[in-house]
């Protein structure tokens, strides 16, 4: 069984279109636990209504928003499944997703597993581009810069164990697979794409000077790096992101 581990926070206008492309999976063996982390509109209520009628669909709540972090971290704990996958709950998959992604790593003997996606907006509108997923990512890629789109990822808990999130504000899902590839030193990556990623105004990722600080953060508080250590890291990840990680998104 696969544990899908879904954060929501305000997600009142995204999450339905989320659950649905989960309950409409070609494999059917799966648990969806969602975290509505404090959210103060209908978010809750969306997701009651579709754990009522299918009770692969665990609603859990905060009281207060905790973070996306605090959020994942609580699914994880919750979590009963062979496999865990993330998925946010403004992003999609396609209905065969889970099938393909479990055959791949089975086929390969691979622990951890991603795949290619593609680009929406904010209406669900394809933006014609895709990202490309690496056919083999290693710890040391991953360091330089986050190749694994969170939505498409899956890792196998018989074989790394639970892998849970460290407590900074945002990237901890870039942590989370550097913590689970130092494990098993490996991910391989399926071409074919297999999940949708919404662009949002707010988003964090279109935010590049935040961005560079959450990286850092991601060097110095979670990694525990010295300064000059954090610092090389966060101009390696300068080159990195756009020289290199540039050439993983194409037109379709």
């Amino acid at each position: 069984m696969v544990s899908i581990i879904t954060p929501a926070f305000n997600a009142e206008p995204y999450i339905s279109a989320t659950i649905q492309s989960v309950i409409n999976q070609t494999y059917p063996y799966w648990e969806m636990i969602i975290v509505d982390d404090g959210s103060i509109d209908n978010t809750s209520k969306i997701i009651k209504t579709f754990a009522a009628k299918d009770n692969r669909i665990k609603w859990l709540n905060h009281n207060t928003s905790l973070g996306a972090g605090v959020a994942r971290n609580t699914a994880i704990k919750e979590a009963t499944g062979d496999f865990i996958a993330p998925l946010d709950a403004d992003d999609l998959w396609e209905k065969n997703k889970l099938e393909i992604q479990l055959q791949f790593m089975k086929a390969n003997n691979v622990a951890i597993s991603f795949s290619s996606y593609e680009l929406i907006d904010e209406n669900g509108k394809s933006l014609n581009k895709i990202i490309e997923a690496l056919p083999r990512l290693t710890y040391a890629k991953q360091l330089k810069c986050n190749y694994i789109g969170n939505l498409t990822g899956m890792y196998n808990v018989a074989v790394l164990g639970k892998i849970y999130l460290p407590e900074i504000t945002k990237r901890q899902d870039w942590v989370m697979w550097l913590r689970a590839l130092k494990k098993t030193g490996e991910a391989k990556g399926i071409q074919q794409s297999l999940a949708k990623y919404r662009i949002r105004k707010d988003a964090i990722s279109s935010k590049k000077i935040g961005l560079l600080k959450y990286n850092y953060n991601v060097y110095r508080k979670a990694l525990k790096f010295s300064t000059p250590k954090a610092m090389f890291f966060l101009l390696m990840f300068l080159y990195e992101y756009f020289f290199i990680k540039q050439k993983q998104t194409k037109a379709i």
